[in-house]
């Protein structure tokens, strides 16, 4: 299956990262350009892939995971100035045939992504 998805996993508790925004972009006129927000459901997936295989093309995309908002509302103690706010990151996508899974490890301290499968 081709196209773009993402999950997150709270890695502070070993839990799905249910409830972060994700705002995702694609790269036209020499900027990133939002094309829409996601929030990831109970699995910490989201409920959509993000771009579906018909429509993703060749080129440079962007996921910002909103990862201090997304611990801010579960409470977890944090100063004032977050270490981690938000976290873009930035991929091309060479081969429309093949699957481009972006997954994101995260705590308030740290974060992880890799392309997954």
């Amino acid at each position: 299956m081709a196209g773009i998805t993402t999950h997150v996993l709270n890695t502070a508790t070993g839990t799905p990262g249910a409830g972060m925004r994700i705002d995702f972009s694609v790269w036209e006129d020499g900027k990133y350009k939002l094309v829409k927000s996601v929030v990831t459901n109970a699995d910490g997936r989201t409920d959509q892939m993000i771009l579906k295989p018909d429509e993703t093309k060749v080129g440079k995309y962007e996921l910002v995971f909103h990862v201090r908002e997304y611990f801010a509302r579960l409470g977890t103690p944090m100063p004032d100035l977050a270490f981690i706010d938000t976290v873009p990151v930035r991929f091309a996508v060479f081969d429309t045939a093949q699957h481009y899974h972006v997954p994101m490890l995260a705590t308030p301290w740290s974060c992880t992504t890799y392309r997954g499968s």
